[in-house]
């Protein structure tokens, strides 16, 4: 058992931000013209097949390749890496992405690539026999997640705003670090008193029993699209066809995960993580049920960035007026399905 620890998240968001506007100046193209590379460099996970891996599957991405450079260890050193250029692409979740623009870090957001809805959703849970029913319940309490000033956190944030707790309750919620594989374990040892779960992580712990949920991310907003892939402006200028490609390709990928039957998409992941020979176990595949994202195609919609720079301004992480939602994101390379917007 990993021992639980916890973090400063005052500590945890400057350091994410000085990583950030390191990362800014960098680029990751050299040259000129609308198609310098067919090759793009990303961050995978271990035993899930991402959006773009699935498009590539399906030949989506025509002649376009990807090139795996290692698994991620979280979403936002995944777009830090990309900004940096030590990938081409990165994802995650929206607040860590309107964090590193704020930074000034020249990415833009092009697509969506996981969200919540009634199959792909978070939870936080509680014991069984745990006395906490209401958001005040928490007050004292410790929530395990697998990362602060991300997803988790923010869905917390909004549950207790939303149940009447003040920002000086809330503070008192304390939030721990903790593995997602060790978070199931730390509930039930009681080392923590909530544990947000997802995926095949949470409905492992449904099927064992003894828990019960209190919320998720599902219940508080319906269903939305939560993360998006990042490039950098300098790629993006000088490789447009290749964005082109792959904004599209994975659009149409996430419109196939929902059109076709989910025994045919398994199938398909679990062909793709035997193919590519990584040592790492597909068992999870079985428990996939959706990628979650709610806009046709991937489409970013204003609110599903907008939402979070309210979030970061209110927490005080970002000034005022220091992002221009509307400048973080374009549609304006996504070809598949009927074109919406920009």
């Amino acid at each position: 058992m990993t021992d639980v620890h916890t973090t400063s998240r005052r500590n945890f968001l400057v350091l994410s931000g000085i990583s950030a506007l390191a990362a800014a100046g960098c680029g990751t193209a050299s040259g000129s013209g609308t198609r310098n590379t067919t090759t793009l460099r990303y961050q995978g996970s271990a035993g899930a097949v991402t959006p773009p891996e699935l498009a590539e599957s399906l030949g989506y991405l025509g002649d376009v390749k990807l090139e795996w450079v290692g698994n991620t260890t979280s979403g936002p050193q995944d777009i830090q890496s990309a900004a940096a250029g030590q990938s081409d692409f990165g994802g995650a979740f929206n607040g860590a992405v309107v964090k590193l623009a704020s930074r000034k870090a020249p990415v833009k957001a092009v697509v969506s690539y996981y969200g919540s809805d009634e199959h792909a959703y978070s939870g936080y849970f509680v014991g069984e026999k745990s006395p906490i029913r209401t958001a005040r319940d928490l007050i004292g309490k410790k929530v395990g997640m697998n990362t602060l000033g991300a997803h988790a956190e923010a869905l917390l944030d909004i549950y207790l705003k939303k149940n009447g707790l003040s920002r000086a309750e809330a503070e008192q919620v304390e939030r721990i670090v903790v593995p997602p594989v060790n978070t199931e374990q730390a509930l039930r040892q009681r080392q923590i008193d909530v544990a947000v779960l997802s995926g095949i992580l949470r409905d492992k712990a449904l099927e064992t029993g003894g828990i019960r949920k209190l919320f998720s991310d599902y219940d508080l907003r319906g269903a939305f699209s939560a993360g998006t892939y990042v490039l950098t402006e300098r790629f993006i200028e000088q490789n447009p066809q290749t964005v082109r490609t792959f904004v599209t390709g994975v659009g149409k990928a996430l419109d196939w995960s929902r059109a076709t039957p989910r025994d045919e998409v398994v199938a398909r992941f679990t062909e793709i993580v035997a193919k590519r020979k990584r040592n790492e176990s597909a068992d999870a595949l079985k428990y996939w049920r959706s990628y979650g994202v709610a806009g046709s195609s991937g489409r970013i919609a204003e609110e599903e960035l907008a939402v979070w720079a309210d979030w970061l301004t209110e927490r005080g992480d970002i000034k005022p007026g220091r992002v221009k939602v509307g400048e973080l994101y374009t549609n304006e390379f996504n070809g598949a399905g009927a074109a919406k917007g920009s």
